[in-house]
């Protein structure tokens, strides 16, 4: 099987900006080539493909793969290093403060964590859910990831963690305890009362992202009840954030979402409490002096103070490691 390679760095995304050159690697991906060969497919001469040639050659994107001797006249064969290439590169500020990236499950008590670091460092943030927050940890494309994923085990979090780094120190600290529940419109003008209610006809449902902890526990709820999504109507209506989802029940273009009953709360929503999960902030063991800030404001009184000022909140075990 062929496979895909990343490409992290800025200057080799920068050299396939130019789409001359992303035209000769995309061929050379297909199948080796000559200099001649190249030209005639492309309509140019030999000497512009051999300008766009040694600028690829120079930065590792593609190789001789054979020569070939026939009498006198000697070719070259060229063929990309990679069978396809994935870009992914983050422009981050330039400072004087180190910029952190987090990535991973939506949380209302982070956001306002934030404003007390910035003395530190930078945390920027591309909420993305809790899975896809793990998998972009993996990959460094992020330093800390928030997930809030529930096991068939029962156990938050770490039965993920140990699939995913089973070959990295991973340290794994609890943010806080949160409530989760029926997110509605204020009145309850639907009447809805439980989760089999969102199945009803007049009921406009907006869901969270693929992958988010939120999403994965609706999933299984609904297969436990035996709900098809096709009922539901604005099952494929996503949104990244509880407070998005929050928003559009509040500006009355949906009835009801799975969300934080802080979300609900700031909207002024009704809501209705199903679970109560454990958020946990998950971060690779080089990263944790960079981190350090964080951790030790979220075991002070503030931190505490600004848990209890968000409805659904529980500061038990905040700060504490969770062992993986």
């Amino acid at each position: 099987m062929k496979t895909v390679s990343p490409i992290n760095s800025f200057d080799k995304i920068k050299l396939l900006a130019d789409s001359r050159r992303m035209d000769i690697l995309r061929l050379l991906m297909a199948a080796p080539a000559t200099l001649t060969l190249l030209a005639r497919t492309l309509k140019q001469s030999p000497a512009w493909v051999r300008h766009h040639i040694l600028a690829l050659e120079s930065a590792g994107l593609i190789e001789i793969s054979e020569i070939r001797k026939t009498g006198k006249v000697t070719e070259k064969f060229y063929r990309a290093k990679a069978d396809a290439l994935l870009l992914q590169e983050i422009v981050l500020p330039k400072s004087r403060k180190l910029s952190l990236i987090f990535s991973g499950s939506h949380d209302i008590a982070l956001e306002n964590v934030t404003d007390h670091l910035t003395k530190h460092f930078n945390l920027l943030s591309l909420p993305v859910g809790s899975l896809d927050g793990l998998v972009n940890l993996r990959q460094g494309l992020c330093q800390i990831s928030g997930s809030h994923l529930l096991d068939e085990s029962g156990e938050y979090n770490t039965p993920f963690v140990k699939h995913l780094f089973p070959d990295r120190d991973v340290e794994v600290i609890t943010l806080a305890y949160r409530v989760q529940g029926l997110m509605l419109a204020g009145g309850n003008p639907k009447g809805i009362k439980r989760v089999t209610d969102i199945a009803k006809p007049n009921v406009r449902f907006v869901n969270r992202n693929r992958g988010s902890g939120t999403r994965l526990w609706l999933d299984a709820e609904l297969r436990r009840l035996r709900i098809p999504v096709e009922k539901i109507s604005g099952y494929e209506n996503q949104v990244k954030t509880h407070s998005e989802a929050a928003n559009l029940i509040s500006q009355n273009k949906a009835d009801v979402s799975l969300g934080l009953q802080a979300a609900a709360h700031q909207k002024e929503l009704d809501f209705i409490p199903l679970f109560e999960e454990r958020y946990d902030l998950v971060l690779p063991r080089e990263q944790e002096r960079n981190l350090n800030p964080l951790f030790d404001y979220i075991q002070t009184a503030d931190f505490r103070a600004l848990l209890s000022s968000l409805t659904g909140y529980d500061s038990r075990h905040s700060g504490e490691v969770v062992p993986v």
